[in-house]
């Protein structure tokens, strides 16, 4: 039983340890600069892109796939 609490214990600390360090170094993060901030922007319309991307893959890959062509094809 003794040793089953001081395993938590340690864990429990390790864990406790590893947050405040982590804390501590966002906290010491300075303000992003322009150049920073547009490259961020730039990563998330990215992600934003590969999603939707992905979505229109899978909508087009399944059994409907070619139909949903044609009708988007006959609205243009």
């Amino acid at each position: 039983m003794g040793f089953l609490v001081m395993t938590a214990t340690a864990v429990v600390s390790i864990v406790a340890a590893a947050v405040i360090v982590l804390v501590r170094r966002d906290r010491r993060r300075m303000v992003a600069s322009p150049e920073a901030q547009r490259i961020e922007a730039a990563a998330t319309r990215g992600l934003h892109d590969a999603r939707r991307q992905a979505h229109a893959y899978r909508h087009f890959n399944d059994a409907s796939g070619i139909s949903a062509l044609r009708d988007r094809d006959a609205r243009s």
